[in-house]
């Protein structure tokens, strides 16, 4: 099995920060966020494969061809167009299920491995009581993914997209999705939730038991905490 982890990005919010790293190498108790998300893949996850951007140099000097036994490669993605259109810049690459991941997020050792047991495609969801503005996922009774709400649910309860998913390569056989009517960057969660309508390839919901977004500097002490 692959895995893939989207670290194209500089994350403009981190300021200085990220000056001279990408936001995937910022560090959280004694670990780069990528660190984290590598330590904990199983070992049926064979090969990871970057997708990198901004300061991917620094990605490539620090984990080379090879960690913890994995094989490890890299794809630059010159021409930021969105999470699904980083994803397809490895669709030669990827031959059977593969893991996505967010190079920024952390997540958790069990969450994983419910990705990976669950049959067919699979979307990591969190519950929370207060969602934001943006998309609201949307499942049915059988737990699969059917949709995506957009829109101002600030002060509402819902289902947070974490964008880890287990996915194979019967999705390059559909057309990119835009994050938005007349946006130029292409939506993975959106791709995919509409593959799988047109495809009727079932897109389990896994309920998480953590997810740690990094959006901010603030969110890199919220983070430290969490894991002391």
């Amino acid at each position: 099995m692959q895995a893939v982890i989207l670290a194209a990005g500089r994350g403009t919010r981190m300021n200085e920060l990220t000056a001279s790293v990408p936001k995937p190498m910022l560090t959280v108790h004694g670990k780069t966020l990528i660190e984290h998300k590598l330590d904990i893949l199983p070992p049926e996850v064979e090969e990871v494969i970057f997708i990198i951007g901004y300061q991917g140099e620094v990605i490539r000097e620090k984990f080379g061809e090879t960690y913890n036994g994995k094989r490890v490669t890299y794809v630059e993605q010159m021409h930021l167009d969105g999470t699904a259109g980083a994803l397809w810049l490895a669709a030669t690459l990827l031959t059977n299920r593969f893991l996505v991941m967010m190079g920024d997020d952390m997540y958790s050792t069990d969450d994983i491995a419910s990705c990976i047991a669950s049959p067919d495609w699979s979307l990591l969801l969190m519950k929370t009581d207060s969602m934001g503005v943006g998309g609201k996922m949307v499942v049915d009774e059988h737990d699969k993914v059917i949709g995506i709400d957009e829109g101002d649910h600030r002060g509402t309860a819902g289902l947070m997209n974490t964008n880890m998913m287990v996915l194979d390569a019967r999705i390059f056989d559909y057309p990119l999705i835009p994050k938005a009517e007349g946006s130029t960057e292409y939506g993975l969660p959106h791709t995919v939730v509409e593959a799988s309508k047109s495809g009727a390839i079932p897109l389990h919901a896994i309920y998480g038991t953590r997810w740690i977004q990094i959006t901010s500097p603030e969110d890199l002490k919220k983070a430290e905490d969490v894991l002391r």
